[in-house]
């Protein structure tokens, strides 16, 4: 017997008051473009072209789409590290000109300061922010403990595995009580086994804490399990093609990777991006 494709939403340009009744989105993208200069060439080329996005309070997104197509350049500008050369991005109705405490990223490449430990990175936003160091001492231990890193609180980065590292980042992000966490590929080069404990890790925090989250990853399989909705983005320049809604039962356990539903949806994302990438084919063999 066949197994039933889930139905996905196209996207379309919607106006500006697209969004469901019961809620406002946190984020709001609209018309969104953005290029960079290719120096060598001397040519500009378009990353992003009128991407239009709402991410809803406590929900969790997860972007995927073809090697480069603007998925770590939309985070950045959501982020406020780049700024679109056409469109608007608000958060909680706010533009964004630039970084705040209630935007906080967790990039693919560790971004913990080599020079201080682990208990100093973590209590480095809140004494930035003005909170005594007494008290981001008691707020660090007890996140530090949370994440399993307790007894390591004075361990450099270098002294910590990768895994440890990630969950170091995931506690100096989550003690600034961010509205929205932003993570590009935070998993990406850590073997099988450490990625997945990342991910149960990060699936219990968010189902207790139910923080916005926006996840950029490659790993369909990842997008399915960690997420509420999928977005598909084009090839660049990126756009947002489809919207797949992940309708799993929370909270979510490896045990529904083998299951119909599971696979239904992975297969439904997959197909989406190999549309893609058979467009790009397609188009070099006509170049060619």
């Amino acid at each position: 017997m066949s197994q039933a494709v889930p139905s996905v939403a196209r996207q379309p340009r919607p106006s500006v008051g697209d969004s469901p009744p019961t809620r406002a989105p946190l984020i709001e993208i609209r018309g969104v473009s953005a290029g960079y200069e290719n120096k060598r060439q001397k040519t500009r080329l378009i990353a992003l072209r009128d991407v239009f996005l709402d991410v809803y309070p406590g929900e969790f997104l997860a972007v995927v789409g073809p090697s480069g197509c603007g998925k770590t350049t939309l985070i950045n500008m959501i982020a406020g590290y780049e700024t679109p050369d056409q469109g608007s991005i608000t958060v909680d109705g706010v533009a964004v000109h630039g970084p705040g405490w209630d935007r906080l990223v967790v990039f693919q490449e560790t971004a913990l300061f080599p020079w201080k430990t682990t208990m100093a990175n973590v209590m480095f936003g809140p004494i930035n922010r003005g909170v005594s160091r007494r008290q981001a001492a008691l707020q660090a231990k007890e996140l530090l403990a949370r994440f399993g890193l307790a007894g390591f609180e004075q361990k450099y980065p270098s002294q910590l595995s990768g895994g440890m590292q990630r969950r170091a980042e995931l506690a100096r992000a989550m003690i600034n009580s961010p509205n929205v966490m932003l993570l590009d590929e935070p998993f990406r080069g850590l073997d099988a086994l450490t990625r997945h404990h990342m991910q149960e890790l990060l699936a219990r925090i968010w189902e207790r804490h139910r923080l916005t989250v926006l996840f950029v990853t490659h790993d369909v399989e990842e997008a399915v399990y960690m997420s509420d909705r999928v977005a598909v983005m084009s090839n660049r320049p990126g756009r947002i093609k489809v919207n797949i809604p992940i309708n799993l039962p929370r909270p979510r356990t490896y045990e529904m990777m083998g299951t119909a539903p599971f696979t239904a949806l992975q297969r439904a994302v997959l197909d989406e991006i190999r549309a893609e990438s058979i467009a790009i084919a397609a188009l070099g063999d006509a170049l060619g």
